[in-house]
């Protein structure tokens, strides 16, 4: 079924007809699905509970839908990372959207629907020790901010706020404790760092710069700028010129700084900016790389 949808998305005729009906712009990017799915390849490698003996720290990696169904290396890359500084990871029996589409389009009920569906088991891993983390900025944004402004008086709900992470935050706090492995293998050079929206409102301050720029030889700059995507409006027929003019001063800023990667937090924006890139300078065919990815490549695992 993956690949029937893959292949409608990049037929013109098809994509014509969503113009029409859906007004999803013939010229948008749509992102590919994935199979395996996340949840499928993590639980194949293994991975679902890491062999990790006497582990310091406990994670449950909340694969979200993005990553889930779409980009599966961003959730591989986490589990990686986390597992190579001997974190014990492992996946909620089941997990649901975050509900911040829902939000975004103003649906409040179905947000507490899925929050009704999400807390309950969220919390109880809260409660045994588990750090909660995502990898898409969006969700972790959902659980630790906007829900818990929704629902104050929802002890569950400030308490699993309490235990969510950004990937780049966690890994900070063992950096703190001093237990981050800091064994790089490669040199990553120049990167061109884009700060996504949803993580810089969480207010925790430069923590992916801080993480890569350990690695040995590297310098890190980063792109404080709106990537012009935001989910929807970067596909819609009405917004899609729009998200592109925005995306042009961080495609002109990676220019500028000729580095040898570049990528953001958001798995969506980075897509975004490669399109972007990609489509107005021919001779700068560079994919754009998660940070997560980049920090897998400089461990070498």
């Amino acid at each position: 079924m993956n690949k029937i949808v893959n292949a409608a998305n990049k037929n013109p005729t098809l994509r014509k007809l969503l113009d029409k009906t859906l007004e999803i712009h013939k010229d948008a990017v749509l992102p590919e699905y994935a199979s395996p799915t996340l949840r499928q390849l993590l639980k194949q490698e293994n991975s679902t509970k890491s062999k990790i003996e006497n582990a310091p720290h406990k994670a449950i990696l909340f694969t979200t839908c993005y990553c889930n169904y779409n980009d599966t290396e961003v959730g591989e890359s986490l589990a990686k990372v986390l597992e190579h500084n001997k974190v014990s990871v492992e996946l909620m029996q089941k997990e649901y959207c975050c509900g911040m589409p829902k939000l975004e389009l103003g649906d409040l009920k179905s947000v507490e629907k899925l929050k009704q569906l999400n807390i309950p088991a969220l919390y109880e891993k809260a409660q045994q020790g588990y750090a909660l983390i995502a990898a898409v900025p969006s969700c972790v944004l959902m659980f630790k901010q906007e829900l818990p402004l929704m629902f104050p008086d929802d002890p569950q709900v400030q308490a699993v706020a309490k235990a969510f992470f950004d990937p780049f935050e966690f890994l900070f706090k063992l950096h703190k404790l001093k237990q981050l492995n800091t064994e790089f293998k490669k040199e990553l050079g120049n990167i061109s760092y884009h700060v996504a929206c949803h993580q810089r409102v969480q207010g925790i301050g430069p923590k992916t710069k801080k993480i890569l720029q350990l690695i040995p030889n590297t310098q890190v700059d980063s792109i404080e700028r709106c990537s012009g995507h935001d989910g929807t409006y970067g596909v819609k027929k009405e917004t899609l010129k729009y998200a592109n003019k925005i995306a042009r001063p961080i495609v002109k800023k990676i220019l500028q700084q000729d580095p040898d990667y570049y990528g953001s937090d958001c798995p969506v924006a980075g897509s975004h900016i490669q399109h972007n890139l990609n489509k107005e300078h021919l001779d700068k065919q560079q994919k754009a790389i998660h940070p997560l990815a980049l920090l897998c490549l400089a461990y070498q695992i």
